[in-house]
Order: structure tokens, then C-alpha cells, then sequence
């Protein structure tokens, strides 16, 4: 039987339950947002853009589940200097709405992503992703790299190494079954409960245990030869806490993969937390890696935990 489309969806308790959180939490950005529609053949887009429109274009994919309001604590910074564009996933939860054919490969979601940068009428753009977004990006820029002027990816998990089995042990639960108390816990578990937005957190919840998503495709995970070929610039900003991976030694990881990639490392920072803490260093972080200046360094370490 096919998933409930989301007008369906949005009819039911659940769904405007969902939808009204989701407005909560896009209500905290503190610029002015615009959300537009946009068509492929996969479905239709919702884009939240906010910026300048003759600022240079930066797009900005979030986490599964998470969509594009997390970036409340963000988009002050970067609508400074940028044209921001925040996608909501195709087949995730939010307002975008899949089609007949939901992207069901690799090429299929950077065909899906490539229909809507253009659409948006972007040539060159920054490119943003976290977590699965960060998967999606990492892929797109492979394919193509004359379209990204700067590739950011946060905390990407499954792009350059393997998650821990802890972590992938605490998800099955919620991966098996969702509910809004499994994906409260599993992310309280992860981020050992610092700095996650009560309103964010709700509409996670009801999106994990509600929302009618397509089956996910994860894009596999680059051979080094493969990330040898990565060309555009390229700074991976990792949380110092998370529980998806061992950030130190991924750092070398990525030195060893691909001596061109910049790795900083977020102090106080867990894997769902991103993007949302630590603000200000996150902030500061994302706005050098997308300009042009020298190689982002580490940030001095914040104070002991």
C-alpha cells in the first residue's frame, strides 16, 4: 500500500499537529522567510529562502527528520552575507510532497537536487549539508562540482566512515518501530540532553512517529578514489561529542582521504545538536568555509566539560 500523501496527512490530528510545530520552529528565524514551491519530476520541493536577493546563494540541506527550520540559529549569520535557501528533503518529513516516482537512487536525489537549485535559478551556490543532507551534498558535489563553490558538511555520518555500533544500536529501536518517545529519548541519549530546542524536538518527534516518508535512500559511501576527485572547496565541521563517530580520528581519516579537505571540530557540539549548538561557533565556522579566506582552523577549545 502506498504511504498516505501528505494532503492526507495534513487532514489528520497528527498532521496538524506537525504542521503547527513546524511553524513554531520556523517562526524563531529571526529574518524575514519566504517559503517557495518548487517542481520535479520526483515531487515538489518547499524551499524556505531568506537573505538578500543579490547576495551570493548558499543551500542549505538539513538532517533526516530534522527539516529545514533547524536552521533557526543560523540563518541570522548567514542571511548577512548570503541568499539562503533551505530545502526541505524530498520524501522526509516537512512540506515537501513526493510525486508518482520518489528518488529511489543516487543519481535519482542529485537529479531531484540539480531540478531545484535550478529552478531557484542558481548557477553557482554554496552547499550545506548535515548528517543525511551531508550525504545528499557530498554526492551532488561529486557529480557536480561546477555548480559548488563551497561544500560545508556537518557531522556527516556514512560519508567517509562507518557510524558506531553503539549508536546504530540505540537507533534500531527507533528505526524499527518510530514513536515520538523513542526519537525524544534517542536524541536526548545522543546529545546527553544539552541544547535541543523543546520546540524543535516536538516536531522531530511527531514527524519520526507520524509523517508518511518514502523508503530513505542512503547514498553509499565514497572509495577514496572517488573523494580524490572532490574539487570544490570543501571544510568538514565535525561535534566534538557526537556519538556517531570517533570526530578526532576521523580528522584523520579525512587528512589521509583527501589531504584538501578542512576538518574543524566543534567544541561542545553533539551530532542533533548541529546545527543548532554551539551557535555562535557554528556560525563563525560556517560563514568562513563559505567565503573564500584561508583554511578554516580549529577553534580554541571551549571550556572543560
Amino acid at each position: 500500500m502506498p504511504p498516505m500523501s501528505t494532503a492526507a496527512f495534513a487532514a489528520t490530528p497528527a498532521g496538524s499537529a506537525f504542521y503547527r510545530a513546524y511553524d513554531r520552529v520556523l517562526a524563531k528565524w529571526p529574518v524575514e522567510v519566504t517559503g517557495i514551491d518548487l517542481e520535479s519530476a520526483h515531487g515538489t520541493t518547499r524551499v524556505n529562502v531568506c537573505g538578500p536577493a543579490d547576495a551570493p546563494p548558499v543551500v542549505l540541506l538539513p538532517g533526516g527528520g530534522s527539516t529545514s527550520t533547524v536552521w533557526f540559529a543560523n540563518v541570522a549569520a548567514l542571511a548577512e552575507r548570503h541568499r539562503v535557501f533551505a530545502v526541505d528533503l524530498l520524501g522526509d518529513a516537512g512540506r515537501s510532497a513526493v510525486g508518482a516516482t520518489p528518488p529511489r537512487t543516487t543519481a535519482d536525489l542529485t537529479t531531484w537536487l540539480d531540478t531545484v537549485v535550478t529552478q531557484a535559478g542558481l548557477d553557482e551556490f554554496g552547499l550545506v549539508g548535515h548528517s543525511y543532507g551531508a550525504m545528499i551534498a557530498l554526492a551532488y558535489a561529486l557529480r557536480e562540482p561546477g555548480r559548488v563553490q563551497n561544500l560545508v558538511l556537518l557531522d556527516p555520518n556514512s560519508c567517509f566512515a562507518r557510524m558506531r555500533a553503539q549508536y546504530l544500536a540505540h537507533a534500531l529501536p527507533l528505526l524499527m518501530r518510530p514513536t515520538e518517545s523513542r526519537q525524544r529519548d534517542f536524541i536526548r541519549w545522543e546529545s546527553d540532553g544539552r541544547g535541543v530546542d523543546e520546540d524543535w524536538l516536538e516536531l522531530v518527534s511527531l514527524g519520526a512517529a507520524y509523517f508518511p516518508k518514502s523508503k530513505t535512500f542512503v547514498p553509499k559511501r565514497p572509495s577514496r578514489d572517488v573523494l580524490a576527485t572532490l574539487t570544490p572547496a570543501t571544510t568538514v565541521l565535525l561535534a566534538a561529542g557526537s556519538k556517531v563517530h570517533d570526530s578526532r580520528k576521523l580528522k584523520s581519516v579525512l587528512a589521509e582521504s583527501n589531504p584538501r579537505l578542512r576538518t574543524v571540530i566543534l567544541d561542545g557540539a553533539t551530532h542533533h545538536t548541529m546545527p543548532m549548538l554551539p551557535a555562535a561557533e557554528l556560525n563563525g565556522a560556517l560563514l568562513g568555509a563559505l567565503s573564500d579566506a584561508a583554511p578554516v582552523a580549529d577553534p580554541p577549545p571551549g571550556p572543560p566539560r
